[in-house]
């Protein structure tokens, strides 16, 4: 057993983050440690596992036998409680220079193991400038036995400053015959629904397991993958453009709202509430503005779920004019939407490949105009009007 089990399809990747912690072993008993960084940058597409490579790692470190799996700090580094992991997850739509300066200083503690202290900082690329320039002077001028883990899409959604001074660790999206494998073996997923998941999931190994066991996941694809044949005219196209963005807004909504409520009471009580004595009143009317800061971040997050949530339903209309296009040109591939063929050759033959690339470049663009905080309705209503069958 070993921590980089779950590592799916990434053998290269396990064989030069092994080498490391091999090296690593070497710098901690006085020797040169050559192959050892202060700074490694994970990068790949979504559901590749750059944030799972990048916890097996910072496991693989800590842990006495390089990794075993089984120790105490192989298990509490995977499911970040280590006390000398500092695992960074932004929640909403960036990280900003204040908490990069708090997390620069907690960075530079020392190891209570006497390993490492390790900086595990997802979705990196969320950083502001102002953040990332804080960032740069910690990774520059790090302390002796302080290891940070960025994670990011690709080494462009960094500054060159940051990604000039870390290891790369390029992923790539495991097969879909590996990714049936994993389900089947760890999940118990029958093989027949391992195999049209995992093809679906376009190597995103928790997608796959979602679409496997959870209905709500499914269902809303399916609903999805059937808006194509039915934009036949305008109103069909603002119609689909509204359902699909009120169908994220209500997946944010759903997903924040219980969190919201927590938070809030919990920083209520901190601030006192419910409590009596001197300086209770005071404490409460100080923490106005903590209560708009939280409520500012909490927006932040349901615009990022929201965004997330589309961006997952525009991945999805583009795997399925790429199995458009492979029919047209007679490509030898497996296709994501294999239980749609029927609908799939249908038009496939009434468009041609021109105007079915011209589709996945409006979908592509949609998701630009999202990411450039542009009116989801309006960048959605547009995508739908380009890629209308009327």
């Amino acid at each position: 057993m070993s921590v980089f089990d779950d590592l799916v399809g990434q053998t290269r990747v396990v064989e030069q983050l092994t080498s490391a912690v091999r090296a690593a072993g070497d710098l901690l008993r006085g020797g040169p440690g050559k192959g050892m960084t202060h700074a490694w940058l994970f990068t790949g597409p979504p559901g590749s596992g750059r944030s799972t490579a990048a916890r097996a790692f910072a496991a693989a470190l800590l842990c006495p036998d390089g990794g075993c799996g089984h120790c105490d700090a192989c298990h509490q580094a995977l499911t970040g409680n280590h006390a000398d992991v500092e695992l960074v997850r932004p929640s909403g739509l960036s990280y900003g220079v204040k908490e990069t300066r708090a997390l620069v200083l907690r960075a530079a503690s020392v190891p209570t193991g006497g390993r490492f202290q390790i900086v595990l900082f997802e979705d990196a690329d969320r950083a502001t400038e102002q953040a990332a320039n804080a960032l740069l002077k910690a990774i520059e001028e790090p302390p002796p036995r302080t290891v940070w883990l960025l994670c990011a899409p690709s080494p462009d959604d960094l500054v060159v400053t940051i990604r000039s001074r870390c290891r790369l660790v390029t992923l790539g999206a495991p097969s879909p015959a590996a990714v049936a494998d994993v389900l089947i073996r760890r999940d118990g997923i029958e093989p027949e629904l391992a195999h049209r998941v995992a093809a679906a999931s376009q190597g995103h190994i928790g997608r796959a397991r979602r679409l496997a066991t959870d209905a709500e996941t499914s269902r809303h694809r399916d609903e999805v993958l059937g808006l194509p044949s039915r934009l036949t005219g305008i109103a069909q196209c603002v119609d689909a453009a509204a359902k699909l963005v009120a169908a994220a807004e209500g997946e944010a909504t759903a997903t924040t709202d219980e969190l919201n409520d927590s938070e809030r009471s919990a920083l209520r009580q901190a601030f006192g509430e419910g409590s009596t004595g001197r300086g209770v009143a005071k404490a409460l009317r100080g923490s106005a503005g903590a209560m708009k800061e939280l409520e500012d971040r909490q927006k932040s997050r349901a615009t990022r779920i929201k965004r997330d949530s589309l961006d997952l339903a525009l991945m999805d209309l583009t795997a399925y004019y790429r199995d458009v296009l492979a029919l047209q040109v007679g490509a030898q591939v497996a296709l994501s939407a294999g239980d749609r063929e029927p609908e799939l050759r249908h038009l496939a033959g009434s468009s041609t490949p021109d105007a079915t690339l011209r589709r996945i470049e409006a979908i592509m663009q949609c998701r630009e105009r999202l990411q450039a905080n542009a009116n989801p309705q309006l960048a959605v209503e547009a995508m739908m009007m380009a890629l209308r069958t009327g």
